[in-house]
Parts: C-alpha cells; structure tokens; sequence
C-alpha cells in the first residue's frame, strides 16, 4: 500500500510472479488499483490502472508462474475474473476489492462499480452453476476485501457489500458441497465460519480464511481431502522475527 502505482512496479510485480515455480493466480486488491489515486502512490487514474493491470497480468488464458495451468476467463472486459478446477473442487477469482469497492466517497455507487459489479455476481453466480451441475464438492472464492460478514450478519451490511453477500448466501445454501472464501483486507489471520442465513443461523458448509497482513506476515496451506466429510483442511504458517 505504500508504494507507487508506476508501471515500473507492475512490471517488477509480474517478473516476480511468473518466476513461482508452481502455477501462480493473481487476484487484484485495493493496493493495485482503487487506491492508487493517492497521492503517495503516484495520483493515478484506478481505471487506467486497472486497464494496466489487465493488459499485463490476465492477457492470456493461462496462469503465472512457470508452470501454467488452464484458466477460464469470464470476458476479454473483465479477464481477472477466472476459474480453474482442481480435483473435486473450483476456484474462481473475483475483482471484489477492499476500499469500499471503489464505491466513490461521495456516498453513491460510481460508474465503474455500476459496470463491475453486475459482472462480479454473475460470474459468482454462474460458478455456482457449474460446480452444481458438474456434482462437484467443493468451491473456493478467491477476492480480496473483507466484505463485512459481521455487519451482515446483523442486518447492516456495507452498502458496496451488499447485493455480493446476498448473493453469495444464497447460492452457498442452494450448494452441497463446501465452500469457502479467501480474503485479505483487515489484516487478519482468521479461520471461521461468520456467514448466517435470514435467521441468524450459521451457514455450516461456509468457512472464510483470511489471510495475513502486516505487520504479521505468513502464509496458509489449504488441502483439499476428499475422505474428510469437511473436505478442506488448512495449516497456517506465520513467519517469525529473524526467519524473512
């Protein structure tokens, strides 16, 4: 978040991720785009940095990394959104960032959030769709902002939030199978089941992980287990002073 939104950096950023010796998915943040009109990371345009974004990073119909796998993109005017299967189980992407969606600061959804969203749901959506209809078991959802399940979850969602966890609670109890949601934002290491259906009731084929954030860096190893009844297990890993 500190850092300029320079073409330089994204570039550098690229490099980095097509060296990973496995297959490497980007995910876009607020960093990235909703908050480089900043002063202080180089007063940009988001749009035009999303654009940059796009034109580098989703370009083709395959992952980073040096060793590539498939992806299917939802369209050539929002390639961030992907998914990939891997076993029993589909991964989507989807450009949900933190910093309010990008909503504006005046209170009312702008333009691009108009144009965006509609696509976000129903790639969420037709995702659902798909892993139904291919009996699968499980469905991992891969966005960056915290969204606000605990405003959700008593009746005073985030505005920008909303209609995504309206629809995301719906489409995960019409669902068989497990689901989860990987997110970053709050800067929080976290494994739990916040998401509740009308009634208050937790939704318990739901788990959100969300991943570290400085200043407590780490990472966390998801595995897929088709013999556990929960399907999903997850070992977290942070890094310890004087082990970076």
């Amino acid at each position: 978040g500190k850092d300029r939104c320079d073409d330089a950096v994204f570039e550098d950023r690229l490099h980095l991720f097509d060296a990973s010796r496995i297959p490497f998915v980007f995910v876009p943040g607020d960093n990235e785009w909703t908050d480089c009109s900043r002063k202080s990371n180089g007063a940009y345009d988001p749009l035009e940095r999303l654009g940059k974004l796009r034109s580098l990073f989703w370009n083709t119909g395959r992952s980073l990394g040096r060793t590539k796998i498939a992806l299917a993109r939802q369209s050539e005017k929002t390639p961030e959104h992907a998914r990939f299967r891997l076993g029993p189980v589909l991964f989507v992407s989807l450009n949900i960032p933190g910093g309010n969606n990008n909503w504006t600061k005046t209170g009312e959804p702008g333009p691009e959030y108009l144009a965006r969203n509609p696509l976000a749901l129903q790639w969420l959506i037709d995702s659902f769709a798909l892993a139904r209809h291919e009996s699968l078991a499980g469905l991992v959802l891969l966005f960056q902002a915290n969204p606000g399940f605990t405003n959700f979850s008593l009746g005073m969602p985030i505005p920008s939030y909303r209609e995504f966890l309206e629809a995301l609670r719906e489409e995960t109890i019409r669902f068989p199978g497990q689901v989860v949601a990987v997110h970053g934002d709050s800067h929080i290491s976290r494994i739990d089941k916040p998401l509740r259906d009308k009634h208050g009731r937790q939704i318990s084929n739901f788990i959100r992980v969300e991943t570290f954030g400085y200043p407590v860096m780490g990472w966390i190893h998801g595995l897929i287990d088709s013999e556990s009844p929960t399907l999903f297990r997850f070992e977290t890993h942070p890094w310890l002073p004087g082990r970076l």
